[in-house]
């Protein structure tokens, strides 16, 4: 079983939820014949410290083979401290890894709003976490649709039902070593 653990991104904000990456995520898995089921737990506006709140439970019900973990962007748009961020999803890794799970983290990036010096740093906490946890990462989740305005929805933020292949195609490569193990 693959637990998607995210927020808006992962939880089809502004669509149709069967049209979003992580339903996408289950057909293709059904597709290739991967014998892995999923549940999306993926709640909107949810922060890394209201992941750690809610994981406890997520894994104890679904007991996953694998946990995606896509959090920290709502963190990151209202300039939450970076060691918080850090300390949370540090939390989130290595409670997903004492439950037995393999992770996969999903990287993020933010516009500029902050600075380049908070975006950089918030880009490098999922690149030195995933590093020093030896957790596979996903560089960025909207990786070919962020910088698209036809792809976004009105706000900007988050991704339309016609980006979201785009999402899934982001993320399949790094999921794929999982699947295998």
């Amino acid at each position: 079983m693959i637990l998607v653990f995210g927020d808006s991104l992962s939880a089809g904000f502004g669509i149709d939820q069967s049209r979003g990456w992580v339903s996408l995520l289950a057909q293709r898995l059904d597709q290739e014949n991967f014998p892995h089921r999923v549940v999306n737990a993926s709640i909107s506006g949810e922060t890394t410290a209201g992941g750690v709140t809610r994981l406890p439970a997520a894994l104890n019900s679904h007991r996953p083979a694998i946990v995606i973990l896509e959090l920290g962007a709502n963190d990151g748009l209202r300039g939450l401290p970076l060691e918080h961020l850090r300390a949370n999803l540090e939390k989130l890794i290595v409670m997903s890894k004492d439950s037995g799970s393999r992770v996969l983290l999903v990287g993020m990036k933010l516009p500029p709003n902050y600075g380049s010096r908070y975006a950089l740093g918030f880009e490098g906490v999922y690149t030195q976490l995933a590093k020093q946890q030896r957790t596979a990462r996903v560089p960025f989740l909207l990786e070919g649709v962020a910088d698209r305005r036809e792809l976004m929805q009105a706000d900007n933020i988050h991704p339309t039902a016609e980006a979201q292949p785009r999402l899934l195609d982001n993320v399949w490569p790094h999921l794929l070593p999982l699947l295998k193990q």
